[in-house]
């Protein structure tokens, strides 16, 4: 039921407004900031171990615990929303889905790299219609396949909003990273500012798929 009704939404379309998601995600940071920043530290001082001191292994990093890691956020921005006690450790449940989501991750990256190989603007679409496709999987039920083409298939509705709100982000964590430490910020309030547009484009046929259930 859950592909019925995202065929749905893919039939009538959506929008979102970017400057909401924004501050929804701003909003969701300033409730538990300080456990954001620690998770935030323990990605970026891990992989510095790697590219530091553990040079000959920094792909691994990248292919086996970057998408779990960061996908943490999401489902602490999920709790978030919802009201719910968070506990640091909550930060780390994205390795419960752990072969799927390396599975999105690495076969994403693949065909995003291609792309931009290839003729540079497939590779720039794919980037950004990849970019619903873990959330698809953590709260859709969606296997990591169907993950990435239904978010390729949502997200091209809208391309253009996606693509602005992807640059959105890159700008703020430019931003961040040229103010030092900023990025411990912005890269916490990123991830939760995608969960707000995912909410804000799937909430309501996903709540329609609980209530049928």
């Amino acid at each position: 039921m859950t592909k019925l009704h995202l065929n749905k939404l893919i039939e009538r379309g959506y929008d979102f407004d970017i400057q909401t998601v924004l501050v929804e995600g701003w909003s969701l940071f300033k409730q538990q900031p300080l456990f954001a920043v620690g998770y935030t530290g323990f990605v970026i001082s891990l992989e510095l171990l790697f590219l530091l001191y553990l040079k000959e292994y920094a792909l691994l990093f990248s292919v086996f615990l970057a998408g779990p890691l960061f996908s943490g956020f999401y489902l602490v921005a999920n709790k978030l929303k919802a009201g719910e006690h968070i506990a640091y450790t909550d930060f780390f449940q994205g390795f419960t889905y752990y072969i799927p989501i390396i599975l999105i991750w690495l076969i994403g990256q693949i065909l995003v790299s291609l792309g931009l190989v290839l003729f540079v603007v497939p590779g720039v679409y794919l980037m950004v219609g990849y970019s619903l496709s873990i959330l698809l999987h953590i709260f859709a039920g969606l296997d990591f396949w169907e993950s990435l083409e239904y978010s390729r298939k949502i997200v091209t509705k809208n391309w253009w909003k996606f693509f602005l709100l992807v640059l959105s982000l890159i700008l703020i964590n430019i931003i961040g990273a040229l103010v030092f430490v900023g990025v411990f910020v912005t890269i916490p309030v990123s991830f939760f500012t995608a969960y707000c547009a995912f909410e804000a484009v799937t909430g309501d046929v996903l709540v329609e798929e609980v209530e049928e259930v």
